[in-house]
């Protein structure tokens, strides 16, 4: 939670995670800050393109503490997974860690 990945300032900003391979994701935890509106994708490609939707959501304003939201994501195949932030609570934002289940 010390280490962390911060935005510019514009929204919306974007995350991409790769994996060596494709992977069934059952669900993704995200730990961030001041985080309003968050958006995940998954590509099945050999290459971070052709993005899928699998979830939007607006997250609870809790200030003074990370937000910890949990996406269950059933069988869900992915090669890459895009988190985009589409908007937050403040003019910066921060994402502490990613957790991606399944096999």
């Amino acid at each position: 939670s010390e280490t962390f990945w911060t935005t510019t300032g514009m929204f919306p900003q974007e995350l991409v995670i790769g994996f060596p391979k494709s992977v069934k994701i059952s669900k993704v935890t995200i730990e961030c800050y001041l985080v309003r509106t968050l958006r995940i994708e998954r590509s099945v490609s050999k290459d971070p393109v052709d993005f899928e939707q699998c979830v939007e959501k607006d997250l609870q304003h809790t200030e003074g503490q990370l937000q910890v939201e949990e996406f269950p994501l059933p069988d869900c195949p992915a090669t890459y997974l895009r988190f985009i932030i589409k908007s937050a609570f403040d003019h910066f934002v921060s994402v502490h860690r990613v957790m991606a289940e399944g096999t």
